[in-house]
């Protein structure tokens, strides 16, 4: 039986990638949970996310060839997930992605197995985080800013995580969701 697809969005500087990152390291380590890597046209040692770089040459290769589950383009960038996703969710394992909410959105929620979470934060903490990461001109964190609030996911199967305090909170929430969806027999599949 397909494994639970547990598809993570929200706008730049939420701290997606850190509540990732950081729930990854407190979850047990048989947990049938694994983290797929993004496919991403930005130099890697730009700081954020462990994604896998690829230049759009590679990108458009590997997307004319069926490679990608998943795949959009935003900030300037060529996002994917490969579709390695399928033969992990045959498993039985839950897969957490990375998304974005306007593919999201596109897609009409995935499948009837996916479990949306959307990470936020403030828009002051937003603000200090795009900052701080310096990863943006001015202009294009202004823009990432302007975004924040332009996608409403309306499912009922979304579960929104607040990161404004301390790292370990949205951390721990996220990995109670993966434990509520283990013992709901979303996740843990015995045969």
């Amino acid at each position: 039986m397909d494994g639970t697809l547990v598809y993570v969005m929200g706008p730049s500087g939420a701290g997606k990638d850190s509540v990732l990152g950081r729930a990854r390291a407190l979850l047990p380590a048989d947990a049938p949970v694994v983290f797929a890597h993004r496919y991403i046209t930005r130099p890697s040692d730009m700081g954020g996310e462990n994604h896998v770089s690829l230049s759009r040459a590679e990108f458009a290769t590997r997307l004319a060839h069926g490679l990608f589950a998943y795949h959009w383009h935003a900030h300037g960038n060529d996002y994917g997930v490969g579709r390695e996703i399928h033969d992990w969710r045959r498993a039985g394992m839950a897969v957490v992605v990375s998304g974005s909410r306007d593919h999201f959105q596109k897609t009409g929620g995935l499948d009837s197995l996916a479990r949306p979470v959307l990470i936020t934060a403030s828009q002051r903490r937003l603000e200090q985080r795009l900052a701080i990461r310096g990863r943006e001109t001015a202009t294009q964190a202004a823009a990432r800013l302007d975004r924040a609030d332009a996608y409403r996911i309306d499912d009922p199967r979304l579960t929104t995580i607040v990161n404004d305090g301390p790292l370990d909170e949205a951390a721990t929430r996220f990995v109670t969701l993966l434990a509520t969806l283990a013992y709901s027999g979303d996740v843990l599949r015995r045969a």
